[in-house]
């Protein structure tokens, strides 16, 4: 009696030396999901924050609120290249990365185009995309020059909306919490491992 062919395994993103592209608009909960999933993996996990990354420029840091100009668009690219780098770095060394960062569908050679040249053809994108009205409710908890004018908020959500049709994985995470966002995330991961986004 011939034996079945062995049903293809899942594949475990939790368990495997992975990098991840979070990409979302401000509000979208972003930094808090790749804290959280980082936090939670059975395999060492570093997560790497472009704005953080940004915010090392003390003296001279150009803020794009107050403006977007030559200097912001190139602390942007600096902040880019040194998240990618530090990014090959810990999986040259077997440590997992989730990196955030809000790459608009409408700049994919400035977004996505430099996330891959940075990190490498392996990168995962993934949008995490809620409704409107989630974001600005997240983004009116915001403080400082992280926090965003409504009118800001709804015209970057709106361009996000761009990534729909655009083959990468959407997760709405409007009626979500942290760690069921993190489980999507991780479901999400286990399809684009067994068969990639073509991006």
């Amino acid at each position: 009696m011939p034996s079945s062919a062995p049903a293809a395994a899942v594949p475990d993103p939790t368990a495997t030396t992975i990098a991840v592209l979070l990409i979302g608009p401000a509000g979208a909960g972003k930094t808090s999901v790749a804290k959280y999933w980082a936090d939670h993996r059975r395999v060492p996990t570093a997560h790497i924050s472009l704005d953080d990354v940004r915010e090392w420029v003390r003296s001279g840091f150009a803020d794009p609120q107050s403006g977007w100009n030559d200097n912001s668009e190139a602390q942007y690219r600096l902040a880019r290249r040194t998240c990618g780098f530090a990014a090959r770095n810990f999986l040259a060394n077997g440590i997992s990365c989730i990196l955030d960062d809000a790459v608009f569908p409408d700049r994919p050679v400035v977004g996505l185009g430099g996330w891959k040249r940075h990190v490498g053809p392996g990168l995962l994108p993934v949008v995490l995309l809620p409704g409107l009205e989630i974001v600005l409710e997240r983004n009116a908890e915001r403080t400082g020059n992280r926090r965003l004018t409504d009118e800001e908020v709804a015209r970057i959500h709106g361009r996000m909306a761009g990534w729909y049709g655009s083959g990468l994985p959407i997760i709405d995470n409007s009626q979500l919490d942290v760690p069921q966002t993190a489980q999507v995330l991780d479901d999400v991961l286990a399809r684009s491992i067994a068969s990639p986004p073509k991006w």
